[in-house]
């Protein structure tokens, strides 16, 4: 099973040894912003030539906290359907407020296309998953390919960021709306934009992915829960509405009685309609 659950910021991460079909590195770094050194894991399938398709898998933890290691599970499991998977660490607010993350995620997506030969990627077949915070990132992936204020100076620069898909797992995608229908955003939003709405609408607004819908955007699926206190319901529910209103294939997976982090019978539901859909966008070609 997906190891959904220990993408919550403070879940206990199993370091299980990977199967013996997969090929794993760790600390590899993909890019060095200001001198910081950003990491990633990666698995891939020990057999075959490939070039198979990618996936990088974004953590959550408010931008202010997560480990890439919380999704090494995820990423091994993925590997042993025949994906290269990656779990990437990205710079923490409040010390790198947005869109520092944005940038970073955006430079890992770069790399691994700068880096495609060596893994035995297909540049044209990757995609972008997370969870909760990292969802609002994935998504960000899959909304802003061709917004340059993004990119960052992460390397690669001659490197595309877009993604060929998004799962996006109870992100928040209208920051705007979030004060009020999340138990945390009054600590969690002012930490990662500078301010409150008060004082930072603009940057709300800028980090929010409903804003940045087209027709170009990248077909998505998101999955939520029906009593998520974190991030509510509503937010998958407007982004979804938005992307088939612009003719973008877009979904949503609803887990009934499922709150933020699944567990049990809910990640293995979520896991099915994860792997379901990638297989769909990323391997149906």
């Amino acid at each position: 099973m997906l190891a959904l659950a220990a993408s919550i910021a403070g879940a206990a991460v199993v370091r299980a040894a990977p199967p013996d079909s997969v090929t794993w590195q760790e600390g590899i770094v993909y890019a060095a912003p200001g001198g910081e050194s950003l990491r990633l894991n990666l698995a891939m399938p020990r057999e075959g030539s490939g070039p198979f398709p990618a996936v990088v898998c974004i953590h959550g933890g408010g931008f202010r906290a997560g480990k890439r290691e919380g999704l090494d599970a995820l990423c091994k499991t993925l590997a042993e359907r025949g994906y290269v998977a990656v779990t990437v660490s990205y710079r923490l607010a409040p010390t790198h407020p947005f869109p520092a993350a944005v940038h970073d995620v955006k430079a890992a997506v770069r790399w691994l296309r700068a880096h495609a030969d060596t893994h035995r990627v297909d540049p044209a077949r990757i995609g972008a998953l997370g969870y909760s915070a990292g969802g609002s990132l994935a998504q960000l992936l899959g909304v802003t390919a061709h917004v340059p204020r993004f990119d960052g100076d992460g390397g690669n620069a001659e490197q595309r960021s877009d993604v060929a898909c998004v799962v996006n797992i109870y992100g928040a995608n209208d920051f705007t709306k979030s004060y009020g229908r999340s138990k945390d955003a009054h600590e969690v939003l002012p930490l990662w934009f500078g301010g409150d709405l008060s004082t930072h609408r603009g940057r709300h607004i800028e980090g929010s992915p409903l804003y940045w819908v087209t027709p170009d955007s990248a077909p998505t699926r998101c999955i939520h829960g029906t009593v998520d206190d974190h991030v509510a319901l509503e937010q998958s529910q407007w982004l979804v509405e938005r992307l088939q209103a612009a003719t973008v294939p877009a979904d949503l997976v609803v887990l009934e009685g499922a709150g933020h982090g699944f567990k049990g019978p809910d990640a293995e539901k979520a896991e099915r309609a994860i792997v379901e859909f990638l297989d769909s966008r990323l391997k149906a070609r």
